[in-house]
């Protein structure tokens, strides 16, 4: 009993150091997307503390922390700008009631429907995004108002503190594991750089981050047809980049713990999250790699972490805002710089030369996709991509193999399946002029698949009957005869013992 008790308590220990490391990665990473969206900083910092909070009360994947995103803010910019902040709040309410949506109509198992490469090139461009954004810390403003990169004294000290923040956040593990290293890191940071007296970036240098609780408002826009259509592009696309890297954030959890989340769980509870947020002034957001992988490194294997991290970030906000920006930026760079060097898959590069090509260049598209436009268009692009490239394979492997029978006809025997990639190979393969006047094609080893498939099924069939010959289809499957009406007037359907097909139905989602 007492091992027991003991187990769950340095669990819970390990869930809530890991919070506050977290919790103090969130701030600059909140504030920052808060000006690429356009609002204040502490529409931001709600945006996390809210994102945190309720997805994992809800519905979060164990050790996986949402909050306010960059791909998110992105896509508020003009929003924003054109009309203001209320009617962000708006969106995000039906932006939230759009994600419910999708995880109660159970689409969240498709996820897994994304191909490796896609995933692959995922978390590589979105680990390139991360370290991108951490540059805008090595530049400050001069008297000419104009952001210039740091030079002398100040860039070696800022490299010095990141480059100690990373040293310690390597050997510390090696050591112990009963503090975070990040949040040691950070801790040691502080010191030297405040009581060393170092003139360099802290955190009250960005924004004032000293705030309330957040209040219950309801948007203050007109609720009309008007409205709806100004909000509803935003809404679906910010609830499919939510969802998107929500989604793949849960599968890379997934394969670090060898568990498994629940896709549309996740769906729900981020949905609600949002809602949430645009009653009570925050921007919303979604699933952070960078910070899952601070959480999942510190051992914040559990919803807690993502509870505590929150609260954390509240505490922060509402009665220790003064300490949080002593905070040198120095640390928190050389924190997500580690969280980069975790997320790359570093191994991506012996895969190279021993995957197919087609893989290798559906994993760098979809990387150099991520860094130049947005995670979503990233993984919708690598999907087509790949199903494309799947296609023109399968295509190629299409052929026949033919017989001879005693009363004269001829058999065919189609190897592959018939769809749209494939029906020109398939139009070559026999010689309507030459053939016998009885003609059978047996489908056993192949299958009809698609709208495609049944005209090039039905133009052959005319072409035998421009020359005055039969043709016959054999061992068709029923999912194939039903697609066959089409052509069901130049097509004698001869069934005989038909294969059995079956449609994967994953009901674990």
């Amino acid at each position: 009993m007492f091992q027991l008790y003991y187990d769950h308590a340095a669990k819970a220990r390990d869930d809530v150091l890991s919070g506050l490391t977290v919790a103090l990665a969130l701030v600059p990473e909140a504030i920052a997307f808060a000006f690429v969206a356009g609002v204040n900083p502490l529409v931001g910092l709600y945006g996390a503390f809210l994102m945190g909070l309720v997805t994992s009360l809800v519905g979060g994947r164990p050790g996986m922390i949402s909050g306010a995103t960059g791909s998110m803010a992105v896509v508020m910019v003009a929003l924003v700008a054109q009309h203001g902040v209320e009617y962000l709040f708006l969106t995000m309410i039906l932006t939230g009631i759009l994600q419910i949506i999708f995880g109660a109509a159970k689409f969240g198992k498709y996820i897994r429907m994304v191909p490796y490469p896609v995933m692959l090139g995922f978390v590589n461009g979105l680990a390139i995004v991360i370290f991108l954004a951490q540059m805008d810390h090595f530049r400050s403003e001069g008297a000419d108002g104009v952001m210039h990169w740091l030079g002398g004294g100040p860039l070696f000290t800022m490299l010095g503190l990141v480059g100690l923040t990373m040293a310690i956040m390597f050997l510390l593990p090696k050591i112990t594991r009963a503090i975070p290293a990040g949040l040691a890191a950070i801790i040691t940071i502080s010191l030297i750089v405040i009581f060393g007296g170092l003139d360099t970036k802290s955190v009250g240098d960005i924004a004032d981050i000293s705030g309330g609780f957040p209040a219950f408002h309801i948007p203050a826009v007109p609720f009309n047809l008007e409205t709806l259509g100004i909000i509803f592009p935003y809404a679906v696309i910010l609830a499919g980049v939510g969802l998107i890297e929500s989604l793949l954030t849960m599968s890379v959890v997934d394969e670090i713990t060898g568990s498994r989340g629940q896709g549309n769980r996740v769906s729900i509870g981020q949905g609600l999250a949002n809602t949430v947020n645009g009653f009570f002034g925050g921007m919303g957001g979604c699933a952070m790699i960078g910070q899952t992988m601070i959480n999942v490194s510190s051992g914040g294997l559990r919803n807690l972490s993502g509870i505590a991290a929150a609260l954390f970030l509240l505490i922060f906000i509402m009665f220790a805002s003064g300490l949080i920006a002593m905070v040198p930026v120095a640390a928190l760079v050389g924190l997500m710089f580690m969280v980069v060097i975790g997320t790359f898959e570093w191994g991506s590069f012996n895969l190279l030369n021993k995957i197919p090509r087609e893989d290798s260049f559906v994993g760098i598209l979809v990387a150099v996709v991520t860094v130049f436009t947005d995670l979503a268009t990233a993984v919708i692009i690598g999907v087509i991509a790949t199903a494309l490239v799947f296609a023109w394979k399968q295509a190629r492997h299409i052929y026949v193999t033919k017989e001879d029978n005693e009363d004269g006809s001829r058999v065919y025997w189609v190897h592959g399946p018939l769809f749209f990639a494939s029906v020109h190979r398939f139009n070559e393969l026999f010689d309507p002029a030459n053939d016998p006047d009885d003609i059978y094609i047996d489908c056993a080893m192949s299958r009809i698949a698609d709208h495609s498939a049944i005209e090039a099924i039905d133009n052959l069939a005319d072409r035998y009957k421009k020359v005055g010959k039969n043709l016959h289809l054999q061992h068709l499957s029923p999912e194939c005869r039903k697609l066959l009406t089409t052509a069901a007037d130049l097509v004698e359907v001869n069934i005989k013992e038909d294969p059995s097909y079956h449609i994967a139905d994953d009901k674990l989602a």
